[in-house]
């Protein structure tokens, strides 16, 4: 019995949220290093949930540490500038074997495997239909593009039909030439073209930390100001930058509220979302709480 009150007020406390964001796009980013089995079945589960409840979910997925493990199969050796891989043409290839052809099929089985008789995951590559489009960044990166575009109409239409798009961050220049787009940075553009009212970073972290050694420290909520004078601390990890810069942006631009959370925490989307507490750090434009 206890159980169950205690179910029926979770129930209770998630209602006025699933109200709010019925028929909003959420964009969901999903890193590389947060990629589990058992944490994607969770994450599954949740995306699901939330479809049934009227939310419009984008799964956008990366795979960094993925590409690195085949380019090592492959003698090959991964090489970064800034906290960019160096793409020439041989890194691409893996860049998109490993990215379009397996990590976003796996999402795509592992969802549909969930959903049972009514499959509703649909596997894009940001190539797909000119879903990206891209400028170079620069040429001592080779490869490597940053989001000029997104045709958030592909994306629209799929979520119309009841679909739920998961998205691999390989783009393309206006003359089909591939390129590898750094995914926090995909994933902040398909939000604000969306106009989506919230953006989740799934992360092998907490959250933003005002101690990296102290996860006890995690900061839970602060605005895009000051999120930028947060970057400037020593205490910020280079991986996190990209994320920070990313949910600073998209509120900016007009993106309801970002947020950072532990992926490696099963069902740590729905927790974010639909409770009081939540479990990572939220970021608004202005302080409004």
């Amino acid at each position: 019995m206890n159980s169950a009150s205690a179910t029926a007020r979770i129930l209770v406390q998630a209602l006025p949220y699933i109200r709010r964001f019925a028929g909003k796009a959420v964009v969901v980013k999903l890193g590389g290093a947060a990629l589990d089995a058992e944490l994607d079945q969770a994450l599954a589960q949740d995306v699901l949930l939330l479809r049934s409840v009227g939310v419009r979910c984008v799964l956008v997925h990366g795979g960094g540490p993925q590409v690195d493990v085949m380019m090592r199969r492959l003698n090959m050796v991964p090489e970064f500038k800034d906290g960019l891989r160096v793409t020439n043409a041989e890194t691409l290839e893996v860049v998109r074997m490993v990215l379009v052809g397996k990590i976003n099929r796996d999402l795509v089985g592992t969802i549909n495997r969930e959903a049972l008789d009514d499959p509703v995951a649909v596997g894009v590559s940001g190539e797909d239909g000119g879903l990206l489009t891209v400028t170079p960044r620069e040429s001592s990166l080779g490869f490597v593009g940053d989001v000029s575009h997104v045709r958030a109409s592909v994306l629209h239409r799929l979520l119309d039909e009841g679909l739920t798009p998961v998205v691999s961050t390989v783009g393309a220049d206006a003359t089909g030439q591939p390129y590898n787009i750094n995914a926090d940075e995909a994933a902040r553009a398909i939000a604000v073209a969306m106009g989506a009212e919230k953006i989740v970073y799934l992360t092998a972290a907490p959250g933003l930390l005002q101690d990296v050694a102290d996860e006890g420290s995690l900061v839970h909520r602060l605005t895009s100001a000051e999120l930028y004078g947060q970057m400037e601390s020593d205490g910020v990890t280079e991986g996190m930058i990209p994320k920070l810069r990313a949910c600073a942006e998209a509120v900016d631009a007009g993106v309801g509220t970002a947020h950072i959370i532990d992926g490696r925490v099963p069902h740590a989307l729905l927790i974010e979302l639909l409770t009081d507490e939540g479990i990572g750090t939220m970021i608004r434009r202005e302080k409004n709480w």
